[in-house]
């Protein structure tokens, strides 16, 4: 009977541990979205804006950060920071995510296509936004992961290829929002052809020595291209064969 007890005792211990540590994760995303929050209003010159759309912070606060980023670096997960993951390659600022996302200007019914995988985190983001996500990455071993990833996390919508993703997903276009998570020197035509009317694109155009800055480019009835620049940024470079 002492022996169940305990038993039972120990049991509860181990419960009431992974519920707190829950607790923690969900309170360290509230705290990482109201940051997020504090950083559109400080950058509200550049993008535009002051406020984030609700529909941004709440995929923010649900995403689990912490299944996207290697073991070792769990307790940095909702640090308002890019971190690495390994081949070279970072999970990108959250507020960096949150505003990429916000100016894709999508919704539920939106299909977007987006460069760069990763570990999966910015697609997840998406995938509680809109109906469906197209995502191609490079490194094979990240593309492994993250279909994995998304899978077990039951993001069904994500649509994860291994590829050059300047080559973009023609047979999946046109796409009503497309978003690349590396730096280029300039927007491959590639893309815009396969962006919808009315269509945004956003991706961090320049090089790590003069400097790049995040780019919208909306595609327009007659399918001319506008585009607008936001804020500084700091991406890694678009690697492959057709990045030039």
């Amino acid at each position: 009977m002492g022996r169940s007890i305990l038993i039972l005792a120990a049991i509860l211990l181990v419960v009431s541990a992974d519920a707190r540590q829950q607790r923690d994760w969900d309170a360290m995303r509230e705290k990482l979205v109201n940051e997020i929050k504090q950083d559109f209003r400080r950058t509200s010159g550049y993008i535009g804006r002051n406020e984030m759309d609700p529909a941004v912070a709440e995929a923010i606060g649900k995403v689990e950060r912490h299944r996207f980023v290697p073991d070792q670096l769990r307790d940095s997960a909702y640090d308002n920071n890019p971190l690495p993951i390994g081949e070279g390659q970072t999970i990108s600022q959250p507020y960096i995510v949150a505003l990429m996302t916000e100016l894709l200007g999508v919704d539920s019914d939106s299909r977007v296509l987006e460069l760069g995988t990763g570990s999966g985190y910015q697609a997840a983001v998406l995938a509680e936004i809109v109906d469906a996500v197209y995502t191609i990455e490079i490194v094979e071993s990240l593309a492994r992961q993250a279909t994995e990833r998304l899978k077990e996390l039951g993001y069904d919508n994500v649509h994860v290829k291994h590829d050059d993703g300047m080559l973009g997903w023609p047979e999946h276009a046109p796409f009503d929002g497309i978003i690349v998570t590396a730096a280029g020197v300039e927007i491959p035509e590639t893309l815009t052809d396969q962006l919808a009317t009315g269509g945004k694109l956003v991706m961090p155009v320049g090089d790590r020595f003069q400097g790049q800055e995040l780019i919208v480019v909306t595609k327009g009835e007659d399918g001319s291209l506008s585009r607008r620049t936001t804020l500084p940024v700091r991406f890694v470079p678009i690697t492959g064969e057709h990045a030039k």
